[in-house]
């Protein structure tokens, strides 16, 4: 089993109190392999949250999914059936959270997604007891294709992982993009050669390309599609552009413009508490991911003052009420429990030798998901 610092000290804190911990919380999230970055932010941002409200009624308990479903399965029931935690969350991978939501949230638990969306929990499979604290996976997807028309483009080569989260991602671009597609690819999850689909792209007459490849993939992509020559614009998510990845990335980022729910130079008074304080305990600017992480704990927190978890539908209205400081400002549920939130269009910058992003204008206002109205709650 492992903790980061931040959740032993909660521990450490509650038996010092000798308080019994009121609301339980399992963890399960990547912090090792090729997708461990976004894990690590996810927990180091929801922690950062936890320790800053300093309670000592919220347990939290954090193991390593290794970005394996079966591995996922087995530590949910092992957290539900052995350590009785009374909420789950912690997973950034939407094939992990198909196997892993529906049991969970069957079985009366809560699960606050700090990360994966996936288009089956938000429409036929939305759950009373299902949260999703990011967004849904098509939504900064749609933002990219409005963008590329706003930019002229006309014909996209388009490219994403053969996973949930992929085909979302192309679905979703697709939907708001109102041009030709030149081609549309999808390659291996965990992926590192992309030489055959840049070839593709070199000869498909596209004029841009948009990718979804997060973590180490779009880190890979990108350094590769900066060495082949190929000189056509790219767009893409938050999640290949984001703080961790883009210092991997190096100058071959920088430029592009990318699409996201939240960004550091948001402005209110949250959100910069936020990001100075999150730089203060870790020593690096906080990623998407860790701002997720640390909603997502909040959104717990206010649920926590309002209502008794054992009490499921009390607790299941506090938490819809979302009455908390979100750290992107206006925050609100849609009826299947998925934000209604501005997403952002982004371009990458150099500040000093730090990578970043700032806003440069915002790609839809108040969006809601596709799949809402196919919700029955």
């Amino acid at each position: 089993m492992k903790f980061s610092k931040l959740a032993a000290a909660a521990l450490v804190a509650a038996m010092a109190t000798g308080a019994q911990a009121e609301v339980k919380v399992g963890m399960i999230t990547t912090l090792s392999g090729g997708g461990a970055g976004l894990g690590i932010d996810v927990r180091d941002g929801f922690m950062l949250a936890v320790k800053q409200a300093g309670r000592d009624d919220l347990e939290v308990v954090i193991e390593d999914d290794q970005r394996k479903p079966d591995v996922a399965v087995q530590l949910a029931d092992k957290m539900i059936q052995s350590e009785k935690v009374d909420v789950l969350t912690g997973i950034i991978w939407s094939n992990l959270a198909m196997a892993v939501v529906p049991a969970a949230t069957a079985q009366g638990k809560f699960y606050l997604s700090p990360n994966a969306g996936p288009s089956a929990l938000a429409g036929k499979g939305c759950h009373p007891n299902y949260f999703n604290v990011a967004w849904q996976n098509d939504n900064l997807h749609e933002a990219a294709g409005a963008y590329a028309n706003d930019a002229g483009f006309a014909n996209s080569f388009i490219i994403a992982p053969n996973y949930p989260a992929g085909k979302d991602a192309l679905t979703g671009y697709k939907r708001f993009f109102k041009g030709d597609l030149a081609g549309e690819v999808y390659t291996k999850l965990g992926q590192t050669d992309y030489a055959a689909e840049i070839a593709q792209i070199r000869a498909s007459g596209a004029d841009s390309v948009f990718f979804f490849l997060p973590g180490g993939m779009g880190i890979s992509f990108l350094k590769q599609y900066a060495d082949s020559g190929v000189d056509l614009p790219v767009v893409g998510p938050a999640f290949s552009f984001d703080q961790g990845i883009l210092q991997a990335v190096g100058d071959a980022a920088l430029g592009v413009k990318n699409t996201s729910q939240w960004n550091k130079d948001i402005d209110n008074p949250a959100n910069m508490a936020f990001v100075a304080s999150f730089q203060a305990e870790y020593g690096r600017l906080p990623s998407l991911y860790a701002s997720q992480g640390f909603d997502t704990a909040n959104l717990l927190i206010s649920a926590m003052d309002k209502a008794d978890v054992k009490d499921a539908e009390a607790f299941r209205a506090a938490l819809k009420a979302a009455e908390f400081d979100s750290v992107r400002g206006d925050f609100a549920f849609g009826n299947n429990q998925h934000p209604i939130q501005d997403i952002y269009v982004r371009e990458v910058i150099k500040e000093g030798d730090v990578y970043t992003n700032r806003i440069i204008a915002t790609g839809l206002k108040d969006h809601a998901d596709a799949y809402a109205a196919e919700c029955n709650m």
